[in-house]
């Protein structure tokens, strides 16, 4: 009997089982994953800090800095021609600081103050630092004094004012502080007070000059 030889597939063709299809690896799913977390988590730190913010504000409710000039006197604002425009001048201030606040205590990390005329400034001193507890009032006490400050173009106002018998006068504190309410502190934040005070001019004469009326200064966060 003649011996039986196999045969080839015909055409070439695959008669076994499927092959399953060739996928294309994921090389980016793990670190899309990765930022989608860490996104997710940035968000929901912010969430809790921006609720936990309005939660503690809610609960001490913080007011605003009162500010008034209580005293003020000048003793001294010449203004001499004849050695281009320099003045001579002893202004000296009392300034009520008052914490409104039950429970917030405030750190005066900085205290800068000011003294301007016709928008030409002539004085300038920084003042000591302080803690402020809870409803508490603090006195700040500037003094400027000098004999050879150059006031610029201030002459036609000083001459009418003079004339008047008034000098208007504006003081300005530029401060850093911290709010500190139980064991929690804010960042620094800066207010600033502005004052403008109306003296009578200086007298050689015993006449008294009439009485000081307090000043309220305006409050800018």
């Amino acid at each position: 009997m003649a011996e039986l030889k196999p045969t080839a597939p015909l055409n070439g063709a695959y008669y076994g089982p499927p092959i399953p299809p060739y996928a294309t690896p994921r090389r980016h799913s793990c670190c899309s994953g990765l930022l989608s977390t860490l996104l997710k988590l940035i968000v929901t730190i912010v969430i809790v800090l921006g609720i936990a913010a309005l939660v503690i504000w809610l609960i001490f409710r913080p007011n605003k800095i009162k500010v008034y000039v209580e005293d003020a006197t000048l003793t001294q604002f010449n203004l001499t021609n004849s050695n281009n425009n320099m003045l001579l001048y002893n202004l000296s201030l009392n300034v009520s600081v008052r914490n409104p606040n039950k429970k917030i205590g405030i750190y005066y990390d900085y205290i800068e103050s000011l003294a301007i005329y016709d928008d030409s400034r002539f004085g300038f001193q920084i003042l000591p630092t302080f803690y402020q507890g809870h409803k508490n009032t603090t006195m700040l006490s500037p003094v400027f004094a000098s004999q050879n400050i150059l006031l610029g173009d201030a002459p036609a106002t000083y001459a009418r004012e003079k004339t008047e018998g008034f000098y208007n006068i504006e003081v300005k504190f530029y401060t850093i502080v911290r709010l500190k309410a139980g064991i929690f502190k804010t960042h620094h934040i800066k207010p600033k007070f502005d004052c403008n005070v109306r003296l009578p001019a200086p007298s050689a004469s015993s006449v008294k000059p009439p009485p000081f009326q307090r000043v309220k200064c305006d409050v800018d966060y």
